[in-house]
């Protein structure tokens, strides 16, 4: 892959504009989608082809290198996301009037006093650099060496923090009642098509394919005593570890939560309408007899409240005086081939040279709900399949290798339904006030269109 700068997407508001691409249009956010090629940043601009003003906004020129150099940009990204092309003349035209509708914008930023100070372009670039793994002068060295020149870089960076910065301020003022919030949780579980989940515990009297009568009656009457005897109130489980003939016997019984469409419809059948505690009449499948008891029943979570958890383990490597980011991945990808080859565990390796808190416990992060590391390890982090060990990764806190211990999908808790479900109807309203203003700021400026662009 010769892309040098992974995670530096310039972001693209469709709003008030007639580029309605979904692949590009969307809010600026730093943790993840400030975005591009730098490699396409810089070969975008051919030297052998006169510039010119392409639009006024305000009496402020918008050029046709400028639609280029964006045009370029958007259509290696819709390519890496296998988006089909529309006509480039097409295209060329929707990136013209974007281009317009940021500049309005911008010069809407400066004449509310907002601008984006030296700390804030800084503290940017840091977290570009550590999210495609570079320090921050090996990511400025890379830039260069593709053929860009940093001040543009930087100025078309600042440019983009403003714009996020004037866009910021115009959602700040939306708000979520607890009454919008119940609704769409109704909602949600309405539209759920599982509806319920059950806790069953199961008996199996194996009879087998080729029996003789005595046999098969001899096994029908040991699952009518199972019956039975649950029903006069010994514990099923202790009864399952007795004498069921299914893997699960030996646990007690027990299948765990089941949705509907996760249990064979037999035993759907014979356990609907009884109540928890109920126990099932004896019933008949090609693998023999069966008992069931229903131990609990649920209402089941939509999947829109589901989460997606993750128990993770680390060794840090601190980067400073003494220890160069460069010596600090030779020495994690050394300690990576160890584990790999059973020459050391991981755990050992993290009590020994983890620089993290973790250190103590073998490098052990415990179970996390998305959002709650940095972005350059959790994207790394996420990719990742249960006991995969990654590459030597940089984040904003050192050198990191990581190993993803498991993953598992759970029901969030009701607060956590209730915040999730706030910032979904949040974010929608956050973009129908960004369109109205967007349109808003596009229909007071002032545009020429002069000589139509060529890409």
């Amino acid at each position: 892959m010769t892309l040098a700068v992974r995670k530096i997407l310039w972001p693209l508001l469709a709003a008030g504009c007639a580029l309605s691409l979904s692949a590009v249009a969307q809010p600026l956010r730093l943790s993840a989608s400030l975005n591009t090629d730098v490699g396409t940043v810089a070969s975008q601009v051919d030297g052998r082809t006169v510039d010119y003003i392409v639009a006024l906004v305000n009496s402020e020129p918008v050029t046709n290198n400028e639609v280029r150099q964006r045009l370029l940009r958007i259509e290696q990204q819709m390519t890496q996301q296998g988006t089909a092309l529309p006509p480039r003349d097409e295209l060329a035209q929707r990136v013209l009037e974007l281009l317009v509708s940021e500049r309005a914008q911008l010069q809407d930023a400066a004449e509310l006093g907002l601008s984006v100070d030296d700390a804030a372009l800084a503290q940017a670039e840091q977290a570009l650099a550590a999210q495609n793994q570079l320090g921050l002068e090996a990511f400025r060295q890379r830039i260069v060496a593709q053929g860009m020149d940093l001040n543009r870089f930087r100025n078309e960076l600042r440019s983009q923090l403003l714009l996020r910065k004037v866009r910021d301020r115009e959602t700040e003022r939306v708000r979520v009642n607890n009454a919008e919030i119940d609704r769409h949780i109704e909602e949600l579980n309405a539209r759920n098509p599982e509806g319920g989940e059950t806790l069953l515990r199961h008996v199996l009297i194996k009879v087998p394919e080729s029996v003789d009568a005595e046999t098969a009656q001899s096994a029908q009457a040991k699952a009518q005593s199972v019956a039975a005897r649950a029903r006069s109130g010994e514990d099923f489980a202790a009864l399952a570890r007795e004498v069921s003939d299914a893997p699960e016997g030996a646990t007690g019984g027990s299948f765990g939560w089941r949705t509907a469409s996760q249990l064979p419809t037999l035993f759907v059948q014979s356990t609907k309408g009884l109540p928890v505690g109920g126990v099932s009449e004896p019933f008949r499948s090609p693998a023999g007899w069966h008992v069931l008891k229903v131990d609990d029943r649920r209402q089941s979570v939509a999947p829109e409240l589901m989460v997606v958890k993750t128990r993770t383990s680390h060794i840090l490597l601190r980067v400073g005086p003494q220890l160069s980011q460069e010596a600090a991945i030779a020495r994690l990808a050394d300690m990576r081939e160890k584990v790999i080859k059973g020459q050391a565990t991981f755990e050992s390796l993290a009590r020994q040279f983890s620089q993290d808190g973790s250190a103590s416990q073998g490098g052990d992060l415990g179970w996390v709900a998305p959002g709650q590391f940095v972005p350059e390890f959790e994207a790394v982090m996420d990719r990742l399949s249960p006991g995969e060990l990654s590459q030597p990764t940089v984040s904003r806190f050192g050198v990191h290798l990581i190993r993803l211990d498991n993953r598992e999908q759970v029901a969030m808790t009701t607060e956590q339904q209730r915040e999730a479900v706030r910032n979904v109807l949040r974010d929608q309203k956050a973009e129908e006030a960004l369109q109205i203003w967007a349109q808003n700021v596009r229909a007071r400026a002032y545009v020429e269109f002069r000589d139509p662009p060529r890409p």
